[in-house]
């Protein structure tokens, strides 16, 4: 768009597919825009939510219900849309699951929003409202939340089959949930000042297609997915010193091109046997080292590899650099990028085996400061297994954060039923226009068990009337837990 000046006035050019709003009309079309992205990932919510086929440019075809997954997916233009999906993102790299829900809880704050402007409420007074009632609110979610331990198990368990419902890890979350809790137990840590770490950088997830996701199992140490060099070399070492290498086992090539004029048939050997000495020094150095397994990040070359094989030892190439940094945590090793200053220091040492049927290598690191496990996944196809890593991967990230806090939340829409109730009441303490606002909030939190009872084909009004008077029974050992097994009981019923 340029502006320029007739006559006094500004003109305003705009491109052809250009609109231009303003005041009431943006308003309205920026509410427009992000809640029709919230409307888009909300029938995924839940355990009776469905799964989602999308399809992108290329012809990639992604099935999911996973609610940031959906969105990084979808091909959005709307700048008011995009800060939906940033809310999406950052609810993700912050908890590691709640996506959907804090997309369907941002939609409808935005139509309460909407409401109370049509109220002549100042969006000034909307926002300090709002403000007020999410500061009340993370001190009421602090009020009603459970303490646990990372040694309970049993909450854990269910914290992560929680997380796994409705996804595709659903179907085999009794498996899927203990290897969660085992693999999150496996990396927590005790920090300095006493509190507790769970430490997901030291487990690590892998995926096979071709078996059930009920066979996918825990492994100590690493598992890489790749085969040797040469057929003579042997597959299966105990006590292995193993050398991790990021550069490749290869001559370097001129950085310009060359020509080389050659005159007698003898020189041609000549250059042969220099270019098979360089190799063999290569060789040479590894083996002074010790090493009786090399893990190599590129490539290695055929002459280099014989050599390797008549020494008897191991090497694997074209190994992933994320692999190479988690061997080096399993083995206690350093990554060597120049062979000249490798030595026996920099060698881990541990138990290489091959799993022939499976095509995969185990390592598993020796001695102290070793640590680190693998999460092995198993499903039927590729898309099994993708939706089956984005499943789990968010259950790891929950039970890792409820081992790190000790604390843990109802799940079903009992918190936000819980916590709406009592923002109602905060309200009443609240003067002026923002005790509107704060009441719209409260209002908004409900959309949680209502789109759950949606979801479940259940009459979602009848659900909101049920819940607060389960709230308020004196049988009721905590009005939390009641509000959460009504919504869940009536889901999975329906």
């Amino acid at each position: 768009m340029s502006q320029q000046q007739m006559q006094g006035q500004p003109m305003i050019i705009l491109g052809e597919d250009a609109q231009r709003m303003k005041d009431k009309s943006a308003q309205e079309h920026n509410i427009a825009a992000a809640r029709a992205v919230a409307e888009s990932v909300r029938s995924t919510l839940g355990p009776k939510g469905m799964d989602k086929m999308l399809v992108n440019n290329l012809g990639d075809i992604v099935i999911t219900n996973d609610g940031v997954t959906i969105l990084e997916e979808m091909d959005i233009d709307n700048p008011t849309a995009e800060m939906v999906v940033e809310v999406a993102e950052t609810q993700e790299d912050e908890a590691g699951d709640g996506t959907t829900t804090a997309v369907a809880i941002a939609g409808e704050l935005l139509g309460e929003a909407e409401d109370l402007l049509d109220q002549d409420i100042h969006p000034t007074a909307i926002i300090k409202g709002y403000n007020m009632a999410a500061d009340q609110a993370r001190e009421e979610i602090d009020d009603i939340s459970i303490d646990i331990d990372k040694d309970d198990t049993e909450t854990l368990r269910q914290i992560a089959e929680t997380s796994m419902t409705g996804k595709g890890a659903e179907q085999h979350k009794d498996v899927l949930s203990a290897l969660t809790v085992e693999g999150c137990q496996a990396v927590t840590v005790e920090a300095d000042d006493g509190s507790t770490i769970v430490d997901l950088a030291f487990l690590k997830t892998e995926t096979q297609t071709g078996r059930s996701a009920g066979d996918s199992e825990l492994l100590e140490g690493a598992v890489v997915d790749k085969n040797p060099v040469h057929d003579d070399m042997p597959t299966d070492v105990e006590d292995a010193s193993c050398l991790l290498v990021d550069s490749a086992l290869e001559l370097e090539e001129a950085e310009v091109d060359t020509q080389v004029s050659v005159t007698d048939p003898d020189q041609i050997q000549d250059f042969i046997s220099q270019e098979e000495e360089q190799l063999q020094e290569l060789v040479d150095r590894i083996v002074a080292t010790g090493a009786d397994v090399v893990f190599c990040q590129k490539g290695i070359d055929d002459m280099v590899q014989h050599y390797l094989a008549k020494e008897g030892i191991l090497a694997v190439r074209r190994v992933m650099k994320s692999d190479m940094e988690f061997l080096r945590e399993v083995l206690g090793a350093d990554i060597v990028s120049d062979l000249s200053t490798a030595s026996a220091d920099d060698l881990g040492h541990g138990s290489v085996t091959r799993d022939g049927d499976e095509g995969l290598f185990y390592v598993e690191g020796a001695g102290d400061g070793t640590h680190g496990v693998t999460l092995l996944l198993r499903g039927s196809t590729e898309h099994v297994v993708d939706e089956l890593e984005r499943g789990v991967e968010d259950a790891l990230d929950v039970v890792g954060s409820a081992i790190s806090t000790g604390q843990a939340l109802p799940g079903g829409g009992a918190p936000e039923v819980e916590v709406a109730a009592r923002l109602r009441e905060y309200a009443d303490s609240v003067s002026g226009r923002e005790q509107l606002a704060i009441e719209a909030f409260a209002d908004a939190l409900e959309v949680v068990p209502r789109v759950l009872a949606e979801n479940a084909g259940i009459d979602s009004i009848d659900t909101l009337v049920d819940l607060p008077r389960a709230r308020k029974s004196p049988a009721a050992p905590a009005a939390a837990w009641v509000a959460a097994w009504a919504v869940w009981a009536v889901a999975w019923a329906a």
